[in-house]
């Protein structure tokens, strides 16, 4: 059965897309409200703010998270709940106003209540107290990222709103630590319009920088006639796992380009037929790329026989659809949720335990699923679940074979 999600995760951040103009809160108001915050002596203190001003921290690239439990009269199969711990600026002292990122605003009650969103990464103060969550109650921890993607519950468009401003935080924050000089003269890069890009310190440069994107596609290969999909193993994948091919765009090349190269380097396959089907942010990777765009598309093999590059995969290797199917049918996602819902949960609490991921794909009868591929978290997922349920896609005849 397919999962339909309304968009990826990390997709449809609340925070994104909405103008200074239906906030009235513009990054350069905010950073001021912010600044009279962290300031107490600064004469715009006397003034009230007309909204709040709320922090995200982040520690070693991992969010603020608070979980709570299951309401008692809830059914035994509950999991917890998560949502992003929000402080006040007095609960993240020692911080200078350029070390905060805006990531947006959000406006309530018909325009009488709005509230500005920072990230800030408090990892050089790991002696500082940093908690107490303003918004609600539950105990806090910092948590990686790539556990509360699995641990949200992608049927709850709040969960994966919170999880998709999480997202960009994290991105904007490791650009930010990554990209402190210029690179065309060397000097210091500082940050400007309330931390969305930088600019170089430099008088005779003043390079604008902005944040750093790396482009990746993501691609089913399919085997039309005799109806089978490409999957491939990485040595890093826990056991049992298969998924898309993927790599990083050259510069000069297009997606179409970028789709076909990839695939003949690391499998031998010739594509033709490239048909884009959605994209994805990917904020999980390594802390050098925290902005990742995943580009996914089908790619129609114009050659079967596969020669894996072994220093690039472990192994690829044709499916049926049949078998694709049963791969998605055993992975048991919601049960995987559940358990990473529960170690949100205990991590919050104090204690770090849980199984692995691997672990908690099982079939009903205890023995392991033979295979299964990337939960609804992840765009390789639902590329292989719409061939896999809803066939490849028509081609229309005006098709370009770039």
């Amino acid at each position: 059965m397919a999962i339909h999600l309304r968009a990826h995760a990390f997709a449809a951040n609340p925070l994104r897309g909405v103008s200074a103009a239906t906030t009235a809160v513009s990054p350069s108001t905010a950073a001021e409200a912010l600044r009279s915050l962290l300031d107490p002596s600064s004469a715009a203190t006397a003034n009230p703010q007309p909204y709040l001003s709320k922090i995200l921290p982040f520690r070693r690239g991992r969010p603020l998270a608070r979980s709570t439990d299951p309401p008692p009269a809830s059914a035994a199969s509950a999991a917890p709940a998560w949502c992003l711990a929000w402080l006040p600026p007095s609960r993240v002292p020692g911080f200078a106003p350029d070390a905060f990122v805006f990531l947006g605003a959000h406006v309530k009650g018909g325009g009488k209540e709005a509230a500005a969103y920072w990230a800030v990464d408090v990892s050089e103060g790991e002696g500082a107290t940093v908690g107490g969550p303003a918004d609600g109650d539950g105990p806090s921890a910092f948590v990686d990222l790539r556990t509360l993607m699995v641990a949200t519950d992608w049927s709850d468009k709040d969960a994966m709103g919170e999880l998709a401003i999480a997202g960009h935080a994290r991105a904007l924050l490791e650009w930010h630590s990554t990209a402190k000089f210029c690179g065309a003269c060397g000097a210091k890069a500082v940050p400007t319009e309330a931390g969305k890009r930088k600019q170089c310190s430099n008088e005779s440069c003043k390079k604008r920088i902005y944040p750093r994107i790396d482009p990746v596609v993501i691609m089913l290969v399919i085997d039309k006639e005799n109806d089978r999909a490409l999957l491939s193993r990485q040595s890093r994948f826990v056991p049992r796992m298969w998924s898309c091919l993927a790599g990083f765009i050259e510069p000069g090349e297009s997606l179409e380009e970028a789709v076909r190269r990839e695939t003949w380097e690391e499998t031998g396959i010739e594509v033709g037929q490239v048909v884009y089907h959605s994209s994805q942010p990917w904020p999980v990777g390594p802390n050098t790329m925290p902005c990742q765009l995943m580009m996914g598309f089908f790619a129609y093999a114009k050659s079967l026989e596969i020669k894996v590059d072994k220093q690039e995969l472990e192994d690829a290797q044709w499916h049926s659809r049949e078998d694709i199917k049963k791969a998605l049918t055993f992975a048991e996602y919601e049960k995987t949720q559940r358990t990473n819902a529960a170690k949100v949960n205990q991590i919050c609490k104090g204690a770090e335990k849980g199984q692995s991921l691997s672990d908690d794909f099982k079939v009903e009868s205890g023995e392991p699923a033979p295979m299964f591929v990337p939960g609804p978290f992840a765009i390789a997922h639902h590329l292989i679940s719409a061939w896999a349920f809803e066939g490849a896609p028509k081609l229309p005849s005006s098709f370009s074979n770039l």
